[in-house]
């Protein structure tokens, strides 16, 4: 019961981060706001949350890991209610600010509470229904969505919240016991600094696009503030005296150092892909909502097959070994979409997704139990947030560096591509009526031609850059050491 209610709370958390994703163009036109305007629906939830979640290991000390759940449920369901009633741009964007804050503690509060209560021997499949649960963000959040905006309204992307909520809450209340390590003072210098870098990192990744990045001012002081931020955290982790927000023993455990770093490629790797895909399938193929978020559900399939099955085997077979066979399988889904067309059905995308999602799934599960086999139970508090939260930039970096890919991959393709439009070049003679150089619909018709092939190619070399960074990420494994039985059955207390 306590595995059901916490884990209604992580889903509800998790899908929010793209549920709204594809209302965006309903609510620009029933709020009466610009493009640039309408993502701050997205922005504010997402510097909110990752402001926030840091917090999440001292307020458990402080206030109880219990209460800290309770109070965030209640939050976020109440703030999903005011997204939903919001009937301006400045309404919503403070309430998606308020569903950021609140539902920052969920997802790495779910995963601390399972690891603590499942023995040893099931921590791999406690790590499989908890990895379940926050994938499906990204892989069911924009087909609910699309369904909900397109048979309802855009509203209830929120509204659906509120059931949900109020079921987790009645479990939480009803059987999630008290747990609240001894609480420390709270490194104020070092939050402040965290939270300033985080933020200013997630505004420069989510408005760098937009601003056409450093020609921009905004971009170049986002970015420059960011990094002295963390140069001031860097410092003052290491020379503070007494205990700094960031555990120093945490950065002590090789096992989840190295799991917060596989934890952001993997963000990455999934976020980004997730990003080009529908960008792909409703911009260049012309699929409707519903129907990208149909054909891209397998890969959801794909993930929850491979974490139960995955979730049995990480007692008996070596974690690396079975990480190395998800990112391979992760590289084999980014090959075969390299060979997309404009002519081809929807085949490719389902093998490939479905592909990728058990590679996802292998990836996930031994990667989380590798990160705390080792982790003293007093730091999952503070571990699981900071775990939670590398992989959340990783996913910011990989949207961004793909989109930055796809513009100017397509630029340059189209300045390539133009250059055969001559009369010298012999299928210029080939061309279908209409479209030739002769008139001014037939030379935009043919300008548009152009720019969907320059944009195809695109989309091939982003995915064959993603493709190259999940092989070259492999033999980084060995870095990885694997938990040795002993140790884990002891409850992760071994020395560092």
């Amino acid at each position: 019961m306590i595995t059901i209610a916490i884990m209604l709370a992580t889903i509800m958390q998790a899908l929010d981060t793209t549920i709204a994703n594809v209302a965006l163009p309903h609510m620009q036109g029933s709020l009466q706001a610009s493009q640039d305007q309408i993502t701050w629906v997205l922005t504010s939830y997402i510097v909110a949350s990752a402001i926030a979640l840091p917090l999440t290991g001292w307020l458990c000390a402080r206030y109880g890991r219990r209460m800290v759940f309770v109070v965030s449920v209640i939050g976020f369901t109440a703030a999903s209610a005011l997204c939903g009633i919001s009937t301006s741009l400045g309404g919503i964007v403070l309430a998606r600010l308020l569903q950021g804050v609140f539902g920052a503690a969920l997802v790495p509060l779910s995963q601390a509470v399972l690891l603590d209560i499942n023995p040893p021997q099931k921590v791999g499949q406690a790590m499989a229904i908890w990895g379940a649960g926050i994938m499906v963000g990204p892989i069911l959040g924009p087909m609910l969505g699309g369904w909900l905006t397109e048979n309802l309204d855009w509203r209830w992307v929120f509204f659906i919240n509120v059931p949900v909520g109020a079921f987790a809450l009645y479990g939480i209340l009803r059987y999630l016991p008290e747990n609240r390590p001894p609480a420390g003072r709270l490194d104020m210098f070092g939050f402040i600094a965290l939270s300033l870098g985080i933020g200013l990192l997630q505004l420069f990744l989510d408005r760098g696009e937009q601003q056409d990045w450093f020609d921009s001012w905004e971009i170049k002081l986002e970015a420059a503030g960011a990094l002295v931020a963390f140069a001031f955290l860097a410092v003052h982790t290491v020379t503070v005296q007494g205990a700094s927000f960031v555990d120093r023993a945490l950065l002590k455990d090789r096992n989840f150092v190295t799991g917060c770093f596989f934890g952001f490629i993997v963000g990455m790797v999934l976020y980004g892909t997730m990003a080009l895909l529908p960008l792909f399938l409703q911009g260049l193929m012309g699929y409707p909502v519903v129907y990208t978020g149909v054909i891209t559900a397998p890969r959801g399939i794909g993930t929850m097959i491979a974490m139960i099955v995955v979730g049995r085997l990480v007692q008996r077979v070596d974690l690396r070994l079975i990480m190395a066979t998800g990112f391979g399988l992760t590289a084999l889904a980014l090959w075969q979409m390299t060979h997309i067309t404009l002519q081809m059905d929807s085949h490719l995308i389902i093998v490939s997704g479905f592909i990728q999602g058990v590679g996802i799934g292998f990836t996930f599960v031994p990667l989380s139990a590798a990160a705390f086999a080792t982790l003293a139970p007093r730091l999952r508090n503070d571990g699981t947030p900071i775990y939670s939260l590398l992989r959340n930039i990783g996913g910011s970096v990989g949207i961004s560096i793909v989109q930055a890919l796809l513009t100017r991959g397509a630029a340059q393709s189209h300045a390539v591509l133009s250059t055969y439009i001559a009369p010298g070049n012999p299928g210029f003679a080939d061309l279908p009526p209409g479209l030739g150089v002769d008139s001014a619909a037939g030379l935009a018709m043919l300008n548009a031609q152009v720019t969907q092939q320059a944009t195809l190619l695109a989309y091939v070399n982003d995915f064959r850059i993603m493709a190259a960074v999940t092989l070259v990420t492999i033999p980084l494994l060995m870095i990885v050491r694997p938990p040795k039985r002993k140790a884990v059955e002891a409850g992760g207390d071994m020395p560092h």
